[in-house]
């Protein structure tokens, strides 16, 4: 992987929108869940919570402090809470975050307080700010959604396109209808480019040129094995497996990403099966078999 970008942890994109860095760098989080502060003065909406890291809620109080412009004493700083998916690391802050807003107005004499988390909140049907407009992206989790800022023709992308690297996913022909979707969605804005704002690393200001590279990347990765499963080697082979694929596929990368790599070639397997080029024949998991359908 590239060398991460640096991200302050509180940095304001725009008139509108403010980025707040979730305090969890790591592998799979890269510098950390990003969290946007929407609105041009109060009341804010908050896109996602970051996973819970104590750490994370002085950062954002800082933030709501030093952009908080209320019309009214009686207005709150946040109104509204857009949970993007469900994996941990965008909601498990959601607590501490209403903590935190219960805390803020109590300093502002305000009464009126969110409800606390519990399982039908995070499940309930939301209602969403006027000013802004959700796409439901599934693919990399199956409640996946994205979020259109118009003030900055952006996107919130959360996990389905990132700003560096690419997402993992659950289904790829959900994620592959997504990613079209969120193409034409971006197209059709009638707007040279449409910027991206990811649910981990940078902002992209070219979005659809991303958005088309990671349809691309899926498409020929996609190829890839259906080569693998035709060529005169893989006659040879009865019948290959998840793992002696991806074997051939990533020889030339470091071991340790075989097995992640797995994952996602064994969702490339079953997408291709739903389109009637492979077969599975017996097996599960690295070791499932395929076989070639021929035409």
């Amino acid at each position: 992987m590239a060398k991460l970008e640096a991200l302050a942890s509180i940095t304001r994109l725009s008139d509108h929108v403010v980025r707040v860095l979730g305090q969890n760098p790591g592998k799979f989080t890269l510098q950390g869940t990003n969290t946007y502060i929407i609105g041009r003065q109060n009341t804010y909406t908050l896109i996602d919570t970051g996973e819970g890291k104590e750490e994370y809620i002085p950062v954002l109080a800082s933030a709501l402090r030093d952009i908080a412009k209320p019309s009214a004493p009686t207005d709150p700083d946040v109104s509204d809470i857009i949970l993007s998916h469900k994996h941990g690391d965008h909601i498990g802050g959601l607590p501490s975050v209403l903590a935190l807003l219960r805390q803020l107005w109590e300093e502002r004499n305000i009464s009126k307080y969110f409800p606390l988390a519990t399982e039908a909140t995070l499940s309930s049907t939301p209602t969403i700010p006027s000013s802004l407009q959700v796409l439901h992206t599934p693919g990399h989790t199956a409640d996946s959604i994205a979020i259109y800022v118009p003030s900055d023709d952006a996107l919130y992308t959360a996990d389905t396109v990132l700003g560096q690297g690419t997402a993992v996913f659950e289904d790829l022909a959900s994620l592959i209808s997504s990613l079209h979707k969120m193409h034409d969605f971006a197209e059709s804005k009638g707007q040279k480019e449409t910027k991206l704002y990811p649910g981990h690393g940078p902002v992209v200001e070219e979005g659809r040129e991303l958005i088309e590279m990671y349809i691309q990347h899926r498409f020929e990765r996609e190829e890839q094995i259906v080569r693998v499963l035709g060529s005169e080697e893989g006659s040879k082979v009865d019948p290959w497996t998840t793992w002696s694929i991806v074997t051939k596929i990533y020889a030339p990368y470091p071991r340790n990403l075989w097995l992640p790599a797995a994952h996602s070639i064994n969702l490339h397997l079953k997408k291709l099966e739903k389109d009637g080029r492979v077969k599975h024949v017996g097996g599960e998991g690295i070791d499932s078999q395929w076989v070639l359908v021929k035409i």
